[in-house]
Parts: C-alpha cells; sequence; structure tokens
C-alpha cells in the first residue's frame, strides 16, 4: 500500500509540474500571439482550437461524459464565462502593456483570491497570519503594478494592463471554487470540457472580419503560440488541474502555481531578452513571501 501511495504521490507530481511548465510558458506565448492578433481574436482563435479539440474528445470518448443535469446548465455557463470569456480577455488584454512575467506574478495571488472568496461564500476562518501574508502579497502587487516595468512609472496603460490580469486572476479564483463544488457530480476532464465549450459560446458576438483578416497574415510563430495556447495551455493545463483538483484541496494546489512566474520570468528572459527591474525583483520577493506565509499554517501541519 505504501509504495502504491508513493507511486500515486509522484503522479500527482508530475502531472502538477506539467500544468506548471505549459501555463508557464503561456504568458510568453500570449505575447507572441499578441504581436498579429489583437486580444480578443487571440483569445478567439486559442478558444477555437480548443473547442475542435474537445469535440473531437467527446466524439472519440462519449462513455466518459456523464448528461449534464438541468439545474447545472446554467452554472457551468457561469463557471466557463468567467474562467474562459473574462479570464482570458482580462490576461491577454493586460499583456499588450505588460511583461509576460508582470503577469504570471499577478496570476500567481489566485490561491490568496481563492482564500478571500473561501472566507466570504464558503464561511472559512483567515487568521491573522494569513491576513498578514494577503496583506504582503497584495503590497507586492502594487509595487509590480507601478514600478516593475522599466521607465514604466505611472503610465496609466500599464497599469491598466496590471488592473485586467488582477481581474483575470480573481475570474480564475471563483472558478476554481466554483468548480470544485460541481465536481462532486462530474469528473474533472467531463467539467472542463464543458465549461469551455459552454463558455466559448460567449465570444461568438465578439467575431468580425478582423478576425480573418488577422488570420489570413498570421506567420509560422503565431500559429505555432496559438496552438500552443490551445492544445498545451489550455487542452492539457485545464484538464490536469480539474483532475487534480477531485485528488486534492484547492489550496494544496495553489502552492504549486508559485513556481509559474518563476518559470514564465525565465522563459521570456530567454525568448524577448526581457530584463528585470530592481522593482520588479522587490515585488515579486514581497508577493512570493506573502503567499508563503498564507500557507505557512497548512505546510506546518502537514509536516507534523
Amino acid at each position: 500500500m505504501k509504495g502504491q501511495n508513493d507511486f500515486s504521490e509522484w503522479k500527482f507530481i508530475l502531472m502538477m509540474l506539467v500544468t506548471i511548465i505549459v501555463w508557464g510558458f503561456a504568458f510568453p506565448f500570449i505575447k507572441i500571439g499578441l504581436r498579429e492578433l489583437s486580444f480578443i481574436n487571440l483569445t478567439i482563435m486559442r478558444f477555437f482550437v480548443v473547442c475542435c479539440a474537445f469535440l473531437l474528445i467527446i466524439l472519440l470518448q462519449k462513455k466518459r461524459f456523464p448528461k449534464i443535469q438541468k439545474k447545472d446548465i446554467i452554472p457551468i455557463f457561469i463557471l466557463g464565462f468567467s474562467g474562459v470569456i473574462i479570464y482570458h480577455i482580462g490576461l491577454n488584454y493586460g499583456e499588450q502593456f505588460i511583461s509576460p512575467g508582470t503577469a504570471s506574478l499577478i496570476i500567481a495571488t489566485i490561491p490568496i483570491q481563492i482564500i478571500i472568496l473561501a472566507s466570504i461564500f464558503l464561511k472559512e476562518k483567515i487568521g491573522l497570519i494569513k491576513i498578514l501574508g494577503i496583506t504582503i502579497a497584495l503590497l507586492g502587487v502594487l509595487v509590480i503594478s507601478i514600478w516593475g516595468k522599466k521607465d514604466a512609472s505611472l503610465e496609466i496603460n500599464y497599469i491598466l494592463g496590471a488592473v485586467a490580469v488582477l481581474i483575470a486572476a480573481l475570474m480564475g479564483a471563483i472558478y476554481t471554487i466554483a468548480g470544485k463544488k460541481l465536481l462532486d457530480r462530474y469528473s474533472g476532464l467531463s467539467l472542463t470540457v464543458y465549461a469551455i465549450l459552454f463558455g466559448s459560446i460567449g465570444l461568438i458576438p465578439f467575431i468580425n472580419m478582423s478576425l480573418f483578416e488577422q488570420v489570413s497574415k498570421m506567420s509560422i510563430n503565431g500559429w505555432f503560440a496559438i496552438l500552443f495556447l490551445g492544445l498545451c495551455s489550455t487542452v492539457i493545463g485545464y484538464v490536469i488541474w480539474y483532475v487534480a483538483l477531485k485528488i486534492k484541496t484547492a489550496s494544496e494546489l495553489g502552492v504549486y502555481l508559485y513556481a509559474i512566474p518563476v518559470l514564465s520570468t525565465i522563459f521570456s528572459f530567454f525568448i524577448f531578452k526581457e530584463g528585470i527591474t530592481l522593482m520588479f525583483i522587490i515585488g515579486g520577493l514581497l508577493v512570493i513571501t506573502g503567499l508563503v506565509i498564507v500557507n505557512r499554517e497548512r505546510i506546518n501541519k502537514k509536516i507534523d
């Protein structure tokens, strides 16, 4: 039994390692996609690829997809709307003005936002230690948002970009908490597929001629970015996330998200040769310190 548990734990860690790698690469690939597509068209193309992949999976694996209960149709749509439309449009809009590393650091506040939302909607208590951690992390986000980019200072577009990504992070937290409840009736795979397919319907009103004009001029790099974002960062990443969420608690999974900013910043350094400012490092350290403090109690309990 011990050997099986060890294998399962290593299998889980491997799953999460794949997830943080494909999500870490997502931020620089979004930047590449934005060179050729508007932030809305990038979202549409990404989820066009995702929907094609998911429809193929449904066709080949019908037995793995339970029938959607009528009472779950609206919650699943809202889940997809927040996790697909608002999250990705906010993230894509923000990355027009901020670096992939900055975006990934702001997105890394999702675990803290999960804790805040859980205290509001699930009546979970937040101790003084967690409040301290949340305050420090949010201070770090503020430092990054205002002074994290070289020569950006109080540039309005830069601040709006950071706020858009912060809103995207909030949607990611809502996506996780709302999805956790629905996992009692659906598998991680089926819930991911249903939520994204339903949520993608909301992208239809945004389709216009600019989409076809931009897509017709896309380069190989642009297509590679779209395919990676669709197949790896979304299909693989989201499915693994909900499968893992069925096994572990949201706060346990949150620990793994802390590695994404580090990976994304490293990837961006090599891809774009982006410099890292002193204020970015200070802000990043504040975010990471806050995240560690917030999860200190859970980690200590595991050690005990």
